[in-house]
Formats: structure tokens, C-alpha cells, sequence
């Protein structure tokens, strides 16, 4: 009998955090994602120039963690989660470490979304959702190999999950997703009423470890 195997996997690492000891986190993280986002004027400005359907801080604030202690409450969670993905993985990181490189808000309207791309200059990127609205977008992610398939049939619609050329993630308030930086994805259109809150964030590689 023939047998398969299965190589050059693909990860995604899913972790809720809106239980336990970090249910309160989430919490704190909803109220200061509103009041960073009411308050960063350079930020709506951005938003605004680079039509981006809501708030981000992502061209504005480069210090969340200083600016706030539930985002410095974050990164400390944030360093466990991205430590054990790297374990999954079975990265050899050479003595050295994942340090967090970049952090923003997303705030998306109704009928925003957000195109298909990667994160470059990174190795570990992921996002923590705040606020997920009933009929909020889900996140896309693309079979890296797409480019590659040329001639290749569709796949079936009922194909299993790994076996599909684009998949679908649904999240909830509270549920943290890490992926490889070069996993290109997207937000499609969010249908919510209300807005859809969320935290992304890069891991760069390359720190040594001190005693």
C-alpha cells in the first residue's frame, strides 16, 4: 500500500487568551487599543493619507509597550507564546533570541480590509484579537507555493483543510495567532456593524542571550 508523506508544513499557532490570567489583559488591552486610538492624532492622519478604513498606529507610534503598561504586560506574554511556537518549529536559533520588533493597533471599519501581503524583516509575526463583531472578517492565509503551481487543476471545494490553496481563520476576542513573517495573508472585507480591534506585532531574530 502506497504510503504519503508530508513535507514543508505549514504552521499556525493558536492559543485564547481571553481566559484564565490573561482574561483581564484582554480587557485592559480593549480599553487602551480605544484610547491610544482617540488620542493619536499622527496616527488618524496616517490612517487617513494611506486609506486605511479605520485606525491603525502602525506609521505613528513605535513605543506602545513604553507608552502603555497593558502592551508591556503584552510583549511579556506575547515572548512566551512566540518562544514555544520557535520550539514547534524546531528553529536553531544560535544561542540567540526572538526580541519584538514592531507592535501597532488595527481599528477596522465596516467594509474595510486589508490586501494580501507578508512582513518582511521579520521571522515571527501574529496578531491578538480584541474585538471580533459578529460577521467580523476572518484572516486568509495563501499556500506560499501558489506562484509555483502553474498548469496545477483548482483544488475541490470540499478539499481538506491542508490541502486547500487559501484558508480561512475565524478568530474571537482573546485569540492570539502567530504564523512565519514570510506566510502571505489578508483581511478580507469586514461585514461587522461594529469595529474589529486587534494588536499585530513582528518578532525579529538575532539578540544574543545574556546571563
Amino acid at each position: 500500500m502506497a504510503r504519503l508523506a508530508e513535507l514543508f508544513v505549514t504552521q499556525i499557532y493558536r492559543e485564547e487568551l481571553a481566559r484564565g490570567a490573561t482574561a483581564k489583559l484582554i480587557e485592559e488591552l480593549t480599553q487602551a487599543a480605544h484610547d491610544v486610538a482617540a488620542e493619536d492624532r499622527a496616527g488618524q492622519a496616517w490612517s487617513k493619507a494611506n486609506d486605511y478604513p479605520g485606525y491603525t498606529s502602525y506609521g505613528s507610534l513605535g513605543d506602545l509597550p513604553e507608552r502603555h503598561p497593558a502592551f508591556a504586560d503584552l510583549v511579556r506574554v506575547l515572548d512566551r507564546h512566540v518562544g514555544r511556537f520557535a520550539k514547534t518549529l524546531e528553529l536553531d536559533l544560535a544561542g540567540k533570541r526572538f526580541s519584538v520588533d514592531s507592535l501597532w493597533i488595527n481599528v477596522l471599519d465596516r467594509g474595510g480590509h486589508h490586501g494580501a501581503h507578508i512582513h518582511p524583516h521579520s521571522v515571527i509575526s501574529g496578531t491578538l484579537y480584541l474585538a471580533v463583531p459578529k460577521d467580523a472578517s476572518a484572516i486568509k492565509f495563501e499556500d506560499p507555493r501558489l506562484a509555483m503551481m502553474m498548469a496545477a487543476p483548482l483544488r475541490k471545494r470540499d478539499a481538506h483543510e491542508k490541502n486547500r490553496t487559501f484558508v480561512s481563520i475565524a478568530p474571537k476576542a482573546g485569540t492570539l495567532l502567530l504564523w512565519e513573517s514570510w506566510l502571505r495573508h489578508e483581511v478580507p472585507v469586514n461585514h461587522a456593524k461594529s469595529e474589529r480591534v486587534s494588536v499585530s506585532f513582528n518578532y525579529a531574530w538575532g539578540t544574543q542571550e545574556t546571563d
